[in-house]
């Protein structure tokens, strides 16, 4: 039988998420319901070396669920990427006498958890809290619906004013190694195109799209670009297609950071809020060193290991269905 934990830690960590206050909240609230003592480490793994921690109840995360960002702070750590900064953070821990941690964020703080756990017997279990939706092991992490939320709000007053004056809008979004935002802003937004990662379109390609579109006489069109796409960012693709085709008055936006803030959508509520809950769920059951997702509605664990390691696809079929629906 494994040990019953009883001093639990939790943090955010590397970019922040809308929704991760609602995981914390939840979190706080089961381990309470649990009889464990919480403390809430601010700024990440930076925090847990500096000692940056406080005890957290009930009331203290109240009135949080709604709120953009996170109140613990989050921070990158080159520190904690030393085994010097490790060690700090273990003594951090032993002094306060914390058995478990669970981690709030994405591939980076995963790596980490998982490093950290191989040189010291401490569980941990993740909760993935990152825009981009990239980790594999579930279908959504914390923030990315308001991401894409926040995007196509956006693209709908540029479609505003690029229908009023016969432009060709390139909107960048995130997504340096997924394109897991841009795909579904551009199905929702009704996007002539979106260039992403994980596709070989070329420059010459979208052009000939672009033409087909002024053939018909469409008077105007977005084009949707993960900034981590294969033919640099919104700018200079927006230049190469101006030398190649100048029918449209051709602008750019960039629409970045936004995509992080903001309240967080109910959907994001709800997973964000399901996810630290079953996070202490799996302390409590005695799973160690796995990340907590939602998988066909259901509740899955999935070892850090596989977390950061397997590569999460894209749907093929939205892929295909986005690029029928733009013609």
């Amino acid at each position: 039988m494994s040990k019953e934990i009883k001093r639990i830690a939790v943090f955010t960590s590397g970019g922040d998420a809308p929704g991760m206050n609602a995981a914390v909240r939840a979190v706080v609230r089961n381990a309470s319901f649990h009889d464990m003592h919480v403390y809430g480490i601010r700024r990440g793994y930076e925090g847990m070396i500096d000692g940056d921690l406080e005890r957290l109840e009930r009331r203290d995360v109240g009135n949080i669920l709604h709120r953009g960002g996170t109140v613990l702070k989050t921070a990158r750590s080159q520190r904690f990427m030393t085994p010097e900064g490790r060690r700090s953070a273990y003594e951090t821990l032993l002094a306060h006498d914390i058995e478990a941690c669970i981690a709030i964020g994405g591939n980076g703080t995963f790596t980490g958890a998982s490093v950290f756990t191989e040189e010291y017997d401490i569980p941990f279990i993740g909760v993935p809290g990152t825009i981009d939706n990239d980790l594999y092991g579930t279908d959504l992490t914390i923030g990315f619906d308001t991401a894409v939320n926040t995007a196509i709000e956006a693209v709908d007053k540029i479609r505003d004013t690029a229908d009023s004056h016969n432009r060709l809008f390139f909107v960048e979004v995130m997504g340096r190694h997924a394109g897991f935002i841009a795909l579904n802003t551009a199905i929702g937004s009704g996007a002539a195109s979106a260039l992403i990662p994980e596709t070989d379109t070329t420059i010459e390609e979208l052009v000939e799209f672009l033409k087909m579109g002024a053939r018909r006489k469409k008077l105007f069109s977005v084009v949707i670009v993960a900034e981590g796409n294969k033919n640099g960012n919104a700018s200079e693709i927006a230049a190469q297609v101006k030398e190649k085709f100048d029918f449209y008055d051709t602008k750019v936006t960039i629409i970045g950071h936004l995509q992080r803030g903001g309240s967080p959508t109910a959907l994001d509520r709800v997973l964000s809020s399901r996810l630290g809950f079953h996070a202490v769920e799996g302390l409590v059951k005695g799973h160690k060193n796995v990340m907590t997702g939602l998988v066909n509605g259901k509740i899955k664990y999935t070892p850090f290991s596989e977390a950061i390691t397997k590569s999460k696809n894209l749907d093929n079929d939205l892929v295909r269905m986005a690029e029928i629906l733009a013609l």
